[in-house]
């Protein structure tokens, strides 16, 4: 388990800086985002299990499928893990045939990533399964209020994020459906 390393002694649980804050603390967003999350990811993680293949494999298939040419070097960045993880998650997806890699046209030592019909296929139930989550939810609280979910998303992301594929998302802003979802 990891040791708790707090940057400012002043804030330290018990000082009264850190009481008078916890007043201000959006617990309420927190836990919703935190049980979201996890009910979210654990759709899919359930139909992963059955594949031996886990969040990291989802987010690969993901990105992969969405952004076909994707450059490993990008992937790296997107997913913001180590080359050596990346690697065993691409080497199972390779083997397994979910995943083509091919090399890029201008210069061959790019790495690209392509998914194949059965990537395709797991993506979309994978996807399929999120959607019924996401469609429900929305039902709850009115389709209209999709956008301001959409936007809520968007303002948690650092705009700062260097990722190209961050930068794809952004740049289609409201657009809706299934396509950008």
């Amino acid at each position: 388990m990891a040791d708790i390393n707090f940057h400012n002694p002043s804030t330290a649980p018990g000082t009264p800086e850190a009481r008078s804050r916890t007043g201000d603390l959006r617990w309420d967003i927190i836990e919703l985002l935190f049980f979201a999350y996890r009910d979210f990811v654990g759709d899919a993680d359930h139909e992963l299990e059955a594949f031996g293949f886990g969040r990291a494999h989802h987010r690969v298939l993901h990105f992969v499928h969405r952004y076909p040419g994707l450059k490993v070097a990008d992937l790296l960045d997107v997913l913001r893990i180590t080359k050596q993880s990346l690697g065993r998650v691409l080497k199972q997806l390779l083997e397994e045939g979910y995943i083509v890699q091919k090399t890029g046209n201008n210069d061959r030592r790019q790495r690209l990533l392509f998914a194949t019909t059965k990537g395709e296929a797991l993506v979309g139930k994978l996807a399929g399964l999120q959607t019924d989550r996401i469609t429900r939810a929305l039902r709850d609280i009115g389709p209209e209020a999709a956008d301001t979910v959409r936007q809520f998303l968007r303002a948690m992301i650092d705009h700062h994020d260097p990722d190209k594929v961050l930068e794809t998302i952004l740049r289609a802003g409201g657009a809706s459906g299934k396509e950008h979802a």
